[in-house]
């Protein structure tokens, strides 16, 4: 194959474009690009190649060992049958439509990739792939078209605090006008940086937790909304170094207390509609947004081990903290798992969603997004009900109520998320078999990782990993 001739993936001109954005770059005083990709333990791997040779990048890809799929978030190493050897390489291809000149990082701009083989064909352990291979499906199989985001909650630590521990860098109550005071100029800083990547923000405040913070951004569809959702960290992350600060996006970076959220938002559209506002059903939703809703909640115990993937993500699910540990649905019910949002009266054909609320940002995006979106599909399939509407908060039901509302309980351990998922035949078959044993075998290392650690010790070894 010459460098003129298709590139592997089946992209032909990515060349020719390429060679004109890096001169654009070039222009603007950019003198690398960051290659980015998230692996199947939630940590966000790069790497980097000059301005100069974005050409080349996009015409070949840049090299990467496969290894990385079943690597801890320590950085240790487990094995499947077809990945964690040493063989092999991969190659990043980056995404000219999604080039980011990043404003808190001069001279660097970012790209998410998509993961190929060096035959060309898509790597199956690639989660980017895996999501737009399944939004593809609900839009051959049932014309539906998704809109997503997710909610980023983090922490703000003093940079000064000797070792790995954690200063919270305000003072401020929760929600606290103190609090923003205290941050303004960063605060500030990190909606200019946004604004100036094309990232339109809903809202930046401070959230309940010590030191935490959240950002809402707009949704798009579902690939494009899990590369933002890896933009907006890096930076946030690149505005707080700059200001002498330190963040963490783990789900819980002390033993006790309310954990950082990655709350996924969904909803499913058809020719321009709403499926969640305007039927006939509860709260608006159509038929198929209510058996979406329905096939989520069924799959919720499973999709834990995608979207609570973390031994310290079981540090936030726990009750009556609004982490949705119990599979539960209501209008605005900040407890349950699933919280029907209809919106303002005027915008309910725009605002109306889905939130999926057991999601922390140790979840990869992509395999989270893909795998409940895969669940809400299966419910379509199916015709799924859902069960009665719970209010209030589900552990203070009691047992009668339980019964009739269908409550339970979602995984208490990360072991028990591993099983739900092995024995989900929908979600497997979703992720594929090579992206499915490589989930069950990095979750179960992070288990054996964390054998033996006490809350404190847990939230210790994955505070600065996230």
């Amino acid at each position: 194959m010459s460098e003129s001739g298709p590139v592997p993936g089946g992209r032909p001109g990515e060349v020719e474009r390429a060679t004109a954005l890096s001169a654009e770059l070039s222009a603007q005083d950019v003198h690398g690009v960051v290659l980015a990709y998230v692996d199947t333990a939630g940590i966000g791997r790069v790497k980097t190649v000059p301005t100069a040779k974005l050409a080349s990048a996009a015409a070949w890809g840049v090299g990467m060992s496969p290894v990385f799929d079943t690597f801890l978030a320590n950085d240790a190493i487990v094995t499947t049958d077809v990945l964690g050897s040493p063989d092999g390489d991969l190659r990043l291809y980056p995404d000219l439509d999604r080039v980011t000149v990043l404003s808190a990082q001069p001279g660097w701009a970012w790209a998410p990739v998509d993961r190929i083989t060096q035959e060309g064909e898509p790597h199956p352990a690639c989660g980017r792939t895996v999501l737009r291979r399944v939004v593809a499906e609900a839009a051959r199989s049932y014309g539906i078209a998704f809109k997503a985001a997710v909610e980023i909650e983090w922490v703000v630590g003093r940079g000064d605090t000797p070792g790995d521990g954690f200063v919270p860098a305000v003072s401020g109550p929760a929600y606290g006008a103190t609090r923003q005071i205290e941050l303004s100029d960063c605060a500030a800083d990190t909606l200019a940086a946004l604004a100036a990547q094309g990232v339109d923000v809903e809202q930046l405040h401070p959230e309940y937790a010590a030191g935490q913070f959240e950002v809402s951004v707009g949704a798009l569809d579902p690939v494009a909304a899990a590369d933002r959702s890896v933009l907006v960290r890096q930076t946030i992350r690149a505005v707080a170094r700059r200001h002498g600060l330190r963040v963490s996006f783990a789900p819980a970076v002390l033993g006790q207390g309310v954990g950082n959220g990655g709350h996924l938002h969904l909803s499913a559209w058809r020719h321009g509609r709403n499926l969640h506002a305007g039927g006939p059903g509860r709260y608006g939703m159509t038929a198929e947004a209510e058996s979406f809703v329905a096939g989520v909640l069924d799959h919720l115990p499973a999709l834990t081990a995608m979207t609570a993937p973390s031994p310290a993500s079981r540090l936030r699910l726990r009750p009556s903290q609004w982490a949705g540990v119990f599979t539960a649905w209501g209008r605005e019910t900040r407890e349950a798992a699933l919280r029907v949002i209809t919106g303002t009266t005027g915008v309910r054909d725009r605002a109306a969603n889905v939130e999926v609320k057991p999601v922390d940002l140790a979840a990869n995006p992509y395999l989270a997004l893909a795998s409940v979106i895969a669940a809400g599909l299966d419910g379509i399939a199916s015709g799924a009900s859902l069960p009665a509407e719970t209010t209030g908060d589900p552990a203070r039901l009691d047992t009668a109520q339980v019964a009739a509302h269908g409550v339970r309980r979602l995984p208490v351990t990360l072991a028990e998320s591993v099983e739900a998922f092995r024995a989900d035949g929908v979600l497997r078959a979703a992720l594929g078999p090579v992206l499915a044993d490589a989930v069950t075998a990095v979750r179960r290392g992070e288990i054996e990782a964390a054998a033996g650690l006490d809350d404190d010790g847990v939230a210790a070894a994955y505070r600065w990993r996230y």
